[in-house]
């Protein structure tokens, strides 16, 4: 195809600055996701003490998928023994912990119940169930 205007020999005389932006766009784009991973503090501080500071609250991630084992912190456990030993190691370390189950909506509720009664069992009293608002996602 041959371009129209008075160069009879069908010569483009124009620069085509496509490849340069889309060069451009890519090098803006790696930038801006490299800038919010590398986080560099401006100024080094040494943060004072306090006594009425609140304390870091540590959660024991219970994860209950329709298909395999049961999680516990993103590990697996073998059996409910071993859950109930992990709930109670970790109850020891933090008496203020606090339980969140993450089950799978396609999960049986007497698996549910199961895994309630297990962390009761090793003593943990604060469960919640982690969900998700509609709209984000949630079947």
């Amino acid at each position: 195809m041959a371009a129209q205007g008075d160069d009879p020999q069908g010569l483009i005389s124009g620069i085509n600055i496509t490849p340069f932006v889309d060069v451009t766009l890519v090098l803006m784009i790696i930038f801006i996701v490299t800038a919010k991973v590398v986080v560099t503090p401006a100024v080094p501080l040494d943060l004072p003490k306090s006594t009425r500071a609140s304390k870091v609250q540590v959660v024991f991630s219970v994860i209950v998928p329709v298909r395999g084992p049961t999680l516990v912190n993103g590990e697996r456990v073998v059996d409910d023994a071993a859950l109930v030993r992990a709930a109670k190691a970790a109850l020891a370390d933090h008496p203020e912990l606090r339980a969140v189950i993450h089950a799978d909506g396609g999960v049986k509720h007497r698996r549910v119940l199961k895994t309630l009664d297990l962390l009761r069992d090793a003593g943990i009293s604060r469960v919640a169930f982690a969900a998700l608002p509609e709209g984000d996602g949630a079947r």
